[in-house]
């Protein structure tokens, strides 16, 4: 079955930078585009980059400039570079995939942007 599992959040002060990672499995990973997401309490999931399985890339415009999505597909793997990061930037960030018109999400990690 598709699994996505992220991992690479944490505490970080303004201006500071995280990388994250999502693990993928029950796919062919090299075949389908990967989007991270993100959500803070009361908002709705909002997208935040896309990938497609030729490395396309595209960003919502509160992020351009500053985070850089990219995948390995030797390691089923896609990455969130980011950087300057900003306290607006504090949210659950999620991992999804398309497989057969169905939508599948990771648990989620947790970005904190504070000082």
């Amino acid at each position: 079955q598709v699994q996505l599992v992220e991992s690479g959040g944490g505490w970080v002060q303004p201006g500071g930078s995280l990388r994250l990672s999502c693990a993928a499995s029950g796919f062919i990973f090299r075949m389908y585009s990967m989007v991270w997401y993100r959500q803070t309490p009361g908002k709705e999931r909002e997208l935040v980059a896309s990938i497609t399985n030729y490395g396309s890339t595209n960003y919502a415009d509160s992020v351009k400039g500053r985070f850089t999505i990219s995948r390995d597909n030797a390691k089923n793997t896609v990455y969130l570079q980011m950087n300057s990061l900003k306290p607006e930037d504090t949210a659950v960030y999620y991992c999804n995939t398309r497989v057969e018109l169905r939508s599948y999400w990771g648990q989620g990690t947790q970005v904190t942007v504070s000082s």
